[in-house]
This record gives C-alpha cells, sequence and structure tokens, in this order.
C-alpha cells in the first residue's frame, strides 16, 4: 500500500470522525425526545415486540416521524426490532431503554434532562471565550447564567428540582453497588450524615440496608426544604463550609469536584470534626 493510499484513507477517517463531532448533539436530543414522549415506558408496558403503528397510536404521533425515531435509537441499540411476521416488524426494551424509563429502579431519566437542560448547556457555548479570558475565577455557569450553580438553583426551584433529582439518579446506581459490596463499612455506626445529601436518595437506600442507621441529610435550606420526609431520616439545612451535623459517621458523593484544593480540605476538616468514629 502507497503512501498516497494510506494518506486517502486517513482523510477518509478524517472526514467521518468530523461528521460525528458535528452532529454528536443528535444523540442526546433524540434520548430526550424519546424521554418527552414515554417511547421506553410504552414499550416496556406492552410487554412484546411493539408494532409501529401501535406505538405511534400509544404516543399520539405522526407515525412516519415516529419511525425515524426508532430507526435512530435501533441503529444506536436503543430498541431492538424484531419481526412480528413477514410484514411487520416490532420495537422491544433493551436494558439500555430501561434506563430511559421514568420512575424505574435504575432510571437516568433525571440526568438526562438535567445535563441537556438549556441552563446547563449555556456554559458550553462560551466555551472558547472562557479559555482566552484571564484573570476571573467567574465559573463558566456563572457568566452564561448570572449567577453561580447554587444560587440559581436557590432563585429558580425547577431547576433545584431537576438537580437534585439528577444526583438521585447516580446515587441509586452508586450506593446499591456499594451496599451490595462492602456492607461491613457500616457495621456500628449508629448514625449517618450525607453531606450535600439532596433529596435524600442515598441515606433512603442506605437506611433501607441498614435499619439500625439513623440518617442525617445535610444540605442548603433551600434544598433540604423539600426533600421527603422520612421517620429514619433528619433532614438538616446550613452551609458544610461552617458546620456539619455530628454522626458516627459521614459521607459526601459529587460535592470535592466543585472546589479547588483549599476549600476541600475545609470541607474535609469540618466532616472529620463531625464524627468521633473514623
Amino acid at each position: 500500500m502507497g503512501d498516497m493510499e494510506v494518506t486517502r484513507k486517513e482523510e477518509a477517517r478524517a472526514e467521518i470522525k468530523i461528521w460525528n463531532y458535528m452532529l454528536g448533539y443528535v444523540k442526546i436530543a433524540v434520548v430526550k425526545c424519546a424521554i418527552e414522549l414515554g417511547i421506553a415506558d410504552v414499550i416496556e408496558n406492552y410487554g412484546s415486540p411493539m408494532p409501529l403503528s401501535e406505538l405511534a397510536t400509544a404516543l399520539r404521533c405522526e407515525p412516519s416521524r415516529l419511525h425515524r425515531i426508532m430507526r435512530f435509537m435501533v441503529h444506536y441499540r436503543i430498541f431492538k426490532q424484531e419481526h412480528i411476521n413477514h410484514h411487520t416488524v416490532g420495537f422491544s426494551s433493551t436494558p439500555l431503554s430501561r434506563l430511559l424509563i421514568k420512575g424505574g429502579e435504575k432510571s437516568m431519566v433525571a440526568f438526562i434532562l438535567f445535563v441537556s437542560s438549556p441552563t446547563w448547556l449555556a456554559p458550553w457555548h462560551s466555551l472558547s471565550a472562557r479559555v482566552l479570558e484571564t484573570g476571573n475565577d467567574i465559573s463558566p455557569f456563572e457568566v452564561a447564567n448570572g449567577k453561580d450553580l447554587w444560587s440559581y438553583a436557590e432563585a429558580n426551584p425547577d431547576f433545584s428540582e431537576l438537580f437534585n433529582n439528577a444526583m438521585g439518579c447516580d446515587a441509586r446506581l452508586t450506593v446499591q453497588a456499594t451496599i451490595e459490596g462492602c456492607p461491613e463499612v457500616f457495621d456500628g455506626v449508629k448514625s449517618l450524615v450525607d453531606v450535600g445529601g439532596g433529596n435524600g436518595t442515598a441515606l433512603s437506600l442506605l437506611v433501607k440496608a441498614f435499619p439500625w442507621i439513623r440518617g442525617i441529610n445535610f444540605d442548603l435550606p433551600h434544598v433540604v426544604a423539600v426533600a421527603p420526609k422520612s421517620d429514619s431520616i433528619e433532614n438538616v439545612g446550613g452551609d458544610m463550609f461552617m458546620s456539619i451535623p455530628n454522626a458516627d459517621a459521614a459521607f459526601l458523593m459529587w460535592v470535592l469536584h466543585d472546589w479547588d484544593d483549599e476549600e476541600c480540605i475545609k470541607i474535609l476538616k469540618k466532616m472529620s470534626r463531625s464524627h468521633s468514629r473514623r
């Protein structure tokens, strides 16, 4: 194979890749569309391969447009396409599509809606300006939305709910793995504080698995004000840089990456002072 032929093949691969980059947003847009229409829920409840005509009727969609959406998702193995008979095909669920079921045990719906929301995407549209900027520590989120993430969430309850539900999606997956993989970590722990616990999803799973634990869900006041109430979990509002409620043990997820090293050290010191058991 000559150098010229190798170059042509490399250029052809580059052209394919650049198209993938240019149209990369289509994947999340189609998945968001599927969530908003409730496609995964309808197909899962149908129980067998569902013909396009019945799916369109159930969703009140125009069949030809829906077909294009389904064809795309079948290509990316979100749904399966199976022959019902010689003339008809149907769509069925996959492990991937079950992550798109609203309210499902392992649903990632809230996280997908969060990362695809206009508010969250706005900073990415000014990324180059942020890279060029010097001497400014204001976050891209604040530049795009006028407030830092926490202040914006406090002023916009719908966004706050979306954010905390998204964090709950990850907690359901991560905490369940912790419960199954290393339950001995919680032996002897009678009280546990979740620092930045959001809507309490992580703690609710832990106190269910280890009912001797009294949970303390600690987050900003506007977050815990709307968190579900429970006999085994106390919702406490406050500022983790000021003080953290006392408990036998403390844990946190999706928190330290938001802060620089100095602030992370402050948080960890406050956590170490909040519990006697290490």
